[in-house]
Formats: structure tokens, C-alpha cells, sequence
């Protein structure tokens, strides 16, 4: 792997940290657009009261000299501000599991004593670093013309008829609204079907989309199972917070039906290879075929709601109900900019590994020759080969 970052930090804990080690020097980077995408990720409807409280800014700490990164380590913080309201006051205990969330699970395994241990982690506060990294790896990717985006197609049972509309165009409808999507009909609905479960004192869940244009044939490979390109981001996508599904394309509409009906023919236009469809979500192989990477992810409605729920308390060993802890009634408009994020860290990786070098200088003349999709860039043979001799 060429990129990789860490984070650090708890959810009312000082600051959120990040360090994200292997982007290329030379890069001039835009720290308001950093601070753009922070924003976006508080932004949605149906975003619980800490949204409001955080004015999430991203604080450079290394990396970055004189507005252009070096080459080292990019250090990242990002301030909490609830935490002064925590800071040096007793806490209560929380010794009742919420079912779906990682209390229980986090207890067993590391045997915390108080469930918030588990809680102030796995929260979904974290993010904020994922997205920070995120914007870095945009700003790579923008060099070379390759672009991401993302919106909503589903909240609970509303479905959105995004097919219909322009892929480009998709993006910047969505940013139009505040449940991100891209259908002004189904994002009325949307609005309606969270305001139900509002009053319902309940939680949504819903689908995000998000493509990548402009990548290169080739990146991934189909040698080892861990280079394939969408096990890499199907990885990094499954990784954020209530994430339970990924596909690629129409995947599961692809798996009712025939094989003839569900590739991507081949064609050939003025020495160039073309296809009618992207059935295949822009990946065959493990490896990027140059059409866009479309990526759809399943979240689940947040476990955390105002109704409560059956429990156990582990210290009295008695049936109790759940204890209320401040959250979403739907993250889902909120997770666009957070799987444009880790996307856009997969698409840098996986470019940074094909270009090779350590600058942008070094890099865009490498990507100039990477091969194309033409019948000149690809020649092939019409001899018999003897693979394996005796």
C-alpha cells in the first residue's frame, strides 16, 4: 500500500487526530476546500443536536510548508469542542449494552468496566479525521482530471430515480438539498419519510452512491485477492460507522439475471475501445476498465433512538430499557461526503502505486504515458506460443 493514515482520539475526548503518511511533495494544498468537506459532513437533514455544537476545522500540524506538501507525514487535529463540558466532571457509568452498537462487543474483548469506553471510539465522531484525509486525496486526484461524487438514492423506503439524470450532474443537484439528492421528487419524500420517524421518536437508514470519473485503465490488479481494486474499497467503505452493505453498480440487479444480459460489450470507434453500458461498476478483474467506478453502500438505520430498547443491566443483572445517548435520526445525507472520502483514499492509493515516484512532478509525466484503451497502445500477436515447454 502507498498511502496509509492512522487516527487517534475519542468522541468528547480533547481532539480527533489523523496522520496520513505517503502522499506525494509538490501537491499546493487548499486548506479551505479541507475545511469545505468538514462542513459538508455536518450538513444533512435528520443530523442530531451535535452537529451544531462542532465547528470542525482542520489544523495542520506537518506535511505542509509554506502551502505545499513535503513529502512527510501529514499531521492532522480537530478540536472537540464538547469536550470542555466533560472535562474534570464526573460521568455515570454506562452499564447497559445498546443493542447494534459496539458495547457489548467492545467490552468483551478488551474487558472495559463501563461501556462508554466502547461508546467514545467507535463513534461515529471519528469520521471527521476520514473526511480530512479525504480532501487531501481529492486534491491529489484533481491533477489528473480524475474527479469523485456522491448522493443519495435511498432513505428508508423512498428510492430515488437518479438514473435518469446526467452522472456529472448528479453531484451538484444533490448539494441543492439537504437530504443530498439528486431527484427534487424523491428528496421531497425523503424529507417526509425522516419527519415520520422523528415523531415516531425512531431512526432511517438509506443508500449512498458514489463514482469515480476519470481513472485510468489498469489500477488494481487481478493477481492477489487484497490488490483487487473493489475489495479495497469495498474495505475502506465498510469501514465507516453503520455500513453493512457495498456493491458495485447494479450488482445484486446483475445477480437475477443472465450473463448475456449483464456484461459490457466491447466496441471499437475510430481505433478506440468504448463500451454502451457499465453494468460492471467500472471494475472487471480486480482492475479499473475506465469507465466510472460506481460505488453503493447500505446504511443501516443508527441503533441509537429516543424509543427505547430491551437491555440488560450488567451490574444488577436486571431487564432494563436503553439509556438515550445523543444521535442521528438519519445520518445518511451526512455519510455522502464521509464514502466520497475513503473512496477518493482507495482511488489515491491505487494511483500513487501505478505512477510510482514521490512528487507530482515526478508523477505527471508518468500518468501521460500510462497506456490507453486504442489498439495502438495495446498490440497484440496472432503466433502460437508454447506456454510451458517440456
Amino acid at each position: 500500500m502507498s498511502l496509509r493514515f492512522l487516527t487517534a482520539g475519542e468522541s468528547h475526548g480533547p481532539m480527533m487526530a489523523a496522520i496520513l503518511e505517503g502522499f506525494p511533495a509538490g501537491l499546493t494544498i487548499d486548506v479551505e476546500a479541507i475545511d469545505a468537506q468538514l462542513l459538508r459532513r455536518q450538513q444533512g437533514y435528520g443530523a442530531g443536536p451535535r452537529m451544531k455544537m462542532e465547528q470542525d476545522r482542520v489544523q495542520i500540524i506537518s506535511g505542509v510548508m509554506a502551502g505545499k506538501s513535503t513529502g512527510g507525514p501529514i499531521g492532522m487535529l480537530f478540536a472537540n469542542s464538547v469536550h470542555e463540558n466533560w472535562r474534570g466532571k464526573p460521568i455515570s457509568p454506562l452499564t447497559s449494552p445498546r443493542p447494534g452498537h459496539a458495547d457489548l462487543t467492545g467490552a468483551a474483548k478488551y474487558g472495559y468496566s463501563d461501556f462508554r469506553l466502547s461508546l467514545e471510539r467507535a463513534s461515529a465522531r471519528e469520521t471527521v479525521t476520514r473526511v480530512a484525509v479525504g480532501a487531501f486525496c481529492r486534491q491529489f486526484l484533481a491533477q489528473f482530471g480524475i474527479q469523485i461524487g456522491g448522493y443519495v438514492r435511498s432513505i428508508g423506503q423512498v428510492e430515488a430515480d437518479v438514473d435518469a439524470i446526467a452522472l456529472a450532474d448528479r453531484p451538484a443537484l444533490a448539494e441543492k438539498n439537504d437530504v443530498r439528492c439528486p431527484d427534487e421528487a424523491a428528496a421531497e419524500a425523503m424529507h417526509q419519510e425522516i419527519r415520520d420517524v422523528m415523531t415516531a421518536r425512531d431512526t432511517l437508514g438509506g443508500v449512498v452512491e458514489v463514482f469515480v470519473s476519470g481513472l485510468p485503465v489498469g489500477l488494481g490488479s487481478h493477481v492477489h485477492w487484497e490488490r483487487k481494486l473493489e475489495a479495497r474499497i469495498g474495505a475502506a467503505v465498510l469501514g465507516v460507522q453503520a455500513i453493512k452493505g457495498v456493491s458495485f453498480g447494479p450488482a445484486f440487479e446483475n445477480a437475477h439475471l443472465k450473463g448475456t444480459e449483464v456484461q459490457d460489450p466491447i466496441l471499437l470507434e475510430e481505433g478506440k475501445i468504448v463500451r454502451e453500458s457499465n453494468r460492471a461498476g467500472g471494475i472487471e478483474g480486480g482492475m479499473s476498465n475506465g469507465q466510472p467506478i460506481l460505488v453503493q453502500a447500505a446504511m443501516k438505520p443508527i441503533a441509537t433512538t429516543l424509543t427505547p430498547q430491551r437491555t440488560v443491566d450488567m451490574v444488577s443483572g436486571e431487564a432494563v430499557d436503553t439509556e438515550y445517548q445523543r444521535s442521528d435520526f438519519c445520518p445518511v445525507p451526512r455519510a455522502v461526503p464521509i464514502i466520497e472520502a475513503v473512496v477518493a483514499f482507495v482511488a489515491a492509493d491505487a494511483l500513487i502505486e501505478k505512477l510510482g515516484g514521490d512528487s507530482i512532478e515526478e508523477m505527471l509525466p508518468r500518468y501521460a504515458q500510462l497506456r490507453k484503451l486504442t489498439l495502438d497502445d495495446l498490440p497484440m500477436h496472432d503466433e502460437e506460443t508454447i506456454w510451458w515447454p517440456e
